[in-house]
């Protein structure tokens, strides 16, 4: 590929001196302003005739008009062919987000279901990002939470563990999950091999959605279990069959046994919601809804189009999407997809019976989503010129960030970071930070710390700078947040406290703004404290949420994988030998040294460990 630039213009764009020069050949053209931003990406099969029309149409849409007079220069990438311009156009869409493009936001990766199969007993776990692990991947699942759902109705089913191989390999004793008849502890040899590969082949044909054949070897198991008059055995059968039944009636599509994702798209003025529904080996694994950012009045069509070329671009495609309006370019997409996933993709909208059934419960489900979001933005519009009122800003605020600090009695503090505009939360802006170096529970320094490193970043541009900087605390974070931005030389923030009531309850929190004695006197009833309380509460929920998992990880990583020395056979052998970590505390190290294997050096150190730790 060749990128071809126009010459320097000084006193605006000449388009007629940059179409005579300009390539009949097919590729991607980048519009830029006077500033070197770029507004818009496009592709062309002729880039000369696409660029061309942009100034030689007579009825182009206001949007367009405002776009082409904002044109400081236009800067072209040369392709071999037509589906090379298209994945690079989706490429640098996804990257730069021009403000005329139609672009896809805070896009996550899929998450699936994960089987391991390095360990004798494979381990059934949720799984996001690059499937990097040695294993069986199940899915792609539309959120986390179908994940879970999953995963906890074959804990009830098919009792594969789920804990991680560090747990599994220190156990010395059932867990909780054994006794309450989610797993049949193959860590301490409660079940043969044999017997649980079992479980995990039922469990992969499950997940494959081969649910009728499942269901056919359970009931020859069953009547083989009775004949033999084994009847705890066949019962058990029996209730695993009622159970699976009960799942596949509701996951089950109707007619429908590949790999197929229904879209459907709803818009309304510069507002617009893609809906898909996953449906892998003939079970509905749930639905999603995204909403692209577009600049203005859009056909449903080129949304879509617009949105399956981004959302794709790195993810394997079903073999079949069926799409609620028809593409303008739906030959090439197949083409594209086709060659990324290396089989045949097909794309259809004409569709009968059941899944045109289908494929209208997606488009109204994506016209309700819209017109929920669409409510819940005038609402949100609302709430923002009340906090203009309410804090005497002279011009609307665009962007709010709040701070959060969640610990437990000072342990692995975690300072967390929210966004609002005036979408609502931007989640693809969030970020946590785990505090060292403070003292144990000084929220003060936490503040500080946390503020320092995010509004670093944000000096260096990875990051809009916010209009209010929204503090969970009183006097004391608040002076503290003041202080961080002071020491980058900072001064265009708002500082604003929030300090909860005496009784703690929502609707009674002080508004504290630096320098000030006493508390803002807020209206009541103003719809400002419902933002401010929607953005406090987002950030103590994500606070919280990361430092449970931060302290999840602490408590799961045993003491004694952190000695010198000591590696998984001993450790396994030492919880045996005394029933558990705390038999392992309290014995000294003449006890430690009669162990098969712990030389009196690793004895002493091993008891070293847990009685320096108490302090003594």
């Amino acid at each position: 590929m060749t990128p071809e630039h126009n010459p320097d213009e000084s006193n605006g764009f000449d388009s007629k001196a940059f179409l005579k020069t300009l390539t009949q050949r097919p590729g991607i053209y980048r519009m830029l302003n006077d500033k070197g931003e770029i507004i818009y990406i496009g592709k062309a099969k002729n880039l000369k005739n696409r660029v061309s029309s942009y100034f030689r149409n007579q009825h182009a849409s206001p949007k367009q008009q405002a776009m082409v007079s904002k044109i400081a220069a236009i800067e072209v990438t040369v392709t071999h062919t037509e589906s090379e311009a298209l994945l690079l156009e989706s490429q640098l869409i996804k990257r730069h987000k021009p403000r005329y493009n139609i672009s896809l936001r805070d896009d996550k990766s899929y998450p699936y279901v994960f089987l391991s199969t390095l360990h004798e007993f494979p381990q059934l776990s949720f799984h996001r990002g690059a499937k990097k692990r040695r294993g069986q991947y199940f899915g792609p699942y539309p959120s986390a939470s179908a994940v879970k759902e999953t995963l906890q109705l074959l804990q009830k089913i098919f009792p594969v563990r789920q804990c991680e191989d560090s747990y599994f390999n220190s156990r010395s004793r059932p867990c909780l999950q054994h006794q309450i008849e989610r797993c049949t502890a193959p860590c301490v040899g409660l079940i043969s091999k044999e017997a649980y590969q079992v479980d995990v082949e039922n469990t992969v044909l499950f997940l494959e959605g081969q649910g009728s054949l499942l269901i056919n070897r359970l009931v020859s198991k069953m009547e083989a279990a009775a004949s033999e008059l084994a009847f705890e055995t066949a019962a058990a059968y029996r209730d695993q069959i009622q159970r699976l039944r009960a799942i596949l009636e509701k996951q089950c599509v109707e007619g429908e046994r590949g790999d197929v994702d229904i879209i459907a798209c709803a818009s309304r003025g510069d507002a617009a919601c893609v809906q898909v529904f996953f449906i892998r080996n003939g079970q509905n694994l749930g639905n999603r809804q995204f909403y692209p950012r577009i600049a203005d009045d859009n056909d449903p069509a080129l949304i879509l189009q617009a949105f399956i070329s981004q959302y794709y671009l790195d993810k394997t495609p079903p073999h079949e999407l069926i799409v609620s309006h028809p593409l303008p370019e739906a030959g090439l997409l197949s083409e594209v997809l086709s060659t990324q996933a290396k089989r045949n993709v097909s794309i259809s909208h004409n569709v009968r019976s059941e899944r045109q059934r289908w494929l209208q419960m997606a488009m109204t489900n994506a016209d309700n989503a819209l017109r929920s979001k669409l409510a819940e933005k005038q609402n949100l519009y609302e709430r923002f010129l009340s906090l203009q009122q309410e804090l005497g800003c002279s011009e609307l605020p665009r962007r709010l960030e709040c701070f959060d600090i969640s610990h437990t009695q000072g342990a692995q503090t975690v300072a967390s970071c929210v966004v609002f505009d005036h979408e609502g939360p931007v989640k693809s802006d969030y970020r946590r930070f785990n505090i060292e170096g403070i003292t144990a529970g000084d929220d003060y320094a936490a503040i500080h710390q946390a503020v320092s490193r995010r509004f670093k970043r944000l000096q260096q541009g990875e990051y809009p700078m916010p209009d209010i900087l929204l503090i969970d605390g009183g006097k004391g974070q608040v002076a503290e947040a003041q202080k961080a931005l002071a020491e980058l030389a900072i001064n265009s923030v708002m500082i604003v406290g929030v300090s909860k009531g005496p009784d703690r309850k929502a609707g009674m929190e002080k508004i504290i703004l630096p320098d000030q004695e006493q508390p803002l006197d807020v209206r009541s009833g103003a719809s400002a404290l419902l933002l401010i309380q929607h953005i406090r509460d987002e950030a103590h929920r994500f606070a919280i949420t990361g430092h449970r998992q931060r302290r999840g990880k602490a408590q799961n990583k045993s003491t004694l994988e952190e000695i010198p020395g000591l590696g998984p056979k001993r450790r396994q052998l030492l919880l045996k030998q005394f029933g558990g970590l705390q038999g392992v505390t309290g014995a000294g190290v003449d006890a430690l040294a009669s162990i098969e294997g712990i030389s009196r050096q690793l004895a002493q150190r091993i008891y070293d460990t847990f009685h320096h730790q108490d302090g003594s």
